[in-house]
């Protein structure tokens, strides 16, 4: 991961090898024209130097033909010797101009020389006429160096001149570059720094305005996308997980406080539909076991149904049990149901024993019977059917209550679906509770909403589908206890 910090460093690290880039072409550039300049300027002082040693050396050639002393031979020998370690520089030096001038001035240099020596020799030989005669070539010589050299500075100079017209070029070109220079040094400062200014800004702005709509209360906002791969793509990865922490919690709170609420009206429709509850349920197991010892079986075996949904309906409304004792209990209803229509109404059990042992909230398989039971089939003279299925998917439990009675009309189902409040659904029922209560704890407990399936055809039957999934098992239903 890039940091804010590493970004600073390789912005300020690529200013700086852009300038010492741009530093050193100048000097590179600036030492070629000095060196050039240099070069010229050695090649005049070169030909000055040759010009005047050449007159020196006839000077000292002269004196010593006047007086043949050691010491003035030793001056001649030393300017001789300078003279020659000139000629040899200029080969190198004038490498540019003209190889045949160059040359013929070395070839002239050389005869100079060469004139002085026999001057010299001629001397000490005592030949009056012959080193006369060498003096004066060795003059005509140095003459003709003077005006050799003469020649050269001319072509030195023409050259120097196109040198001098280049290097006005290039000053103005310099010029020109400097200030594209600065230009360009100040665009790119300023790009630079509104490109960094930007990828931290516009984060930071993203993350305000998101904190405004948090702090408004809304939780369900756009997640804020930081394209940079630095601290604040940290900050607002965080940002959102934390939004939607928050979100979750709330829904939880909200989810929670929805259970409270229908618990609390389960708790209130128990104490207004319960006169004395403990009381009568120990009545009837004192009736049932009275009626026993008469030998009445049926009203024996009533009696018993009638206590064990009584004992089941008083149980703690928000535990849950298995999906066994809610089999149970509606078998029970059943018996109670059969000695009041008899044979008007039929039972049907059809029970995956593999499922019993699933856990669901209390009191959901029989307000679900008994709704069916009084607004399907109770008011029909010629009775009908309740059927009971549980079978099993790879993922689900399926439990349908199925009867044939008069059916719902597809706008109240679309209401329980959406757990809008109906008149008058649990009108009748034993413990008090409507089929949008059951629909909402099964929601809450599983915390899904597709739970529930209604369809139905007006006058012919209606099926209430649970779809319960088997991989909730633990953790969850602990949430529905309080």
């Amino acid at each position: 991961m890039k940091t804010i910090r590493g970004k600073l460093f390789i912005y300020f690290f690529v200013f700086v090898v852009l300038f010492q880039v741009t530093a050193i072409s100048i000097f590179v550039s600036s030492k070629e024209l000095i060196n050039n300049y240099d070069s010229s300027f050695q090649r005049f002082l070169l030909l000055n130097s040759i010009s005047q040693k050449s007159n020196e050396l006839y000077a000292f050639t002269k004196r010593y033909v006047i007086e043949p002393e050691e010491e003035n031979a030793k001056d001649y020998f030393a300017k001789k010797k300078q003279l020659t370690t000139d000629k040899e520089k200029l080969s190198e030096a004038f490498d540019y101009i003209e190889k045949i001038k160059v040359k013929n001035y070395i070839n002239l240099i050389d005869t100079f020389l060469h004139e002085s020596e026999l001057t010299i020799g001629f001397v000490l030989k005592g030949d009056i006429e012959k080193y006369t005669a060498h003096l004066e070539e060795a003059r005509i010589a140095a003459g003709y160096i003077q005006e050799s050299a003469l020649e050269l500075i001319d072509v030195e100079l023409t050259a120097y001149q196109s040198f001098y017209l280049d290097l006005q070029v290039r000053n103005g070109n310099f010029v020109t570059f400097i200030f594209f220079l600065f230009l360009m040094t100040i665009v790119l400062a300023i790009f630079f720094a509104l490109w960094f200014a930007n990828g931290i800004t516009s984060p930071l702005n993203k993350l305000s305005r998101a904190a405004k709509e948090v702090a408004t209360g809304d939780l369900v906002g756009t997640p804020i996308e930081v394209q940079s791969n630095d601290e604040l793509k940290v900050l607002g990865d965080a940002f959102n997980h934390m939004r939607s922490n928050i979100h979750s919690l709330v829904q939880e709170i909200k989810d929670q406080s929805e259970l409270d609420q229908l618990l609390k009206e389960m708790e209130l429709k128990h104490l207004q539909n319960q006169i004395n509850p403990h009381f009568l349920f120990n009545t009837l197991n004192a009736v049932s076991k009275m009626a026993y010892l008469e030998d009445a079986n049926a009203t024996s075996g009533l009696i018993d149904s009638v206590a064990a949904v009584l004992r089941h309906s008083l149980g703690e409304i928000d535990t849950y049990v298995t999906l066994g004792d809610e089999v149970s209990i509606v078998e029970d209803y059943f018996n109670i149901q059969k000695s009041r229509f008899s044979e008007r109404v039929q039972f049907i059990t059809e029970v995956d024993e593999a499922c019993l042992a699933m856990k669901i909230p209390r009191l959901t398989l029989q307000p679900l019977v008994e709704n069916a039971f009084i607004h399907g089939i109770e008011e029909r003279e010629d009775g009908g059917m309740i059927a009971i299925t549980v079978r099993q998917t790879d993922e689900k439990v399926i439990v349908e209550v199925k009867d044939n009675g008069e059916g719902i009309e597809p706008e109240k189902i679309s209401d329980l679906l959406a757990l809008v409040s109906v008149r008058d659904d649990h009108v009748g029922h034993s413990t008090g509770i409507g089929l949008t209560n059951v629909i909402r704890r099964l929601q809450l407990f599983y915390q899904m909403t597709h739970v529930v399936e209604i369809e139905s055809q007006i006058g012919q039957s209606t099926t209430v589908r649970l779809l319960l999934p088997k991989m909730f098992e633990g953790d969850k239903n602990e949430n529905f206890n309080r």
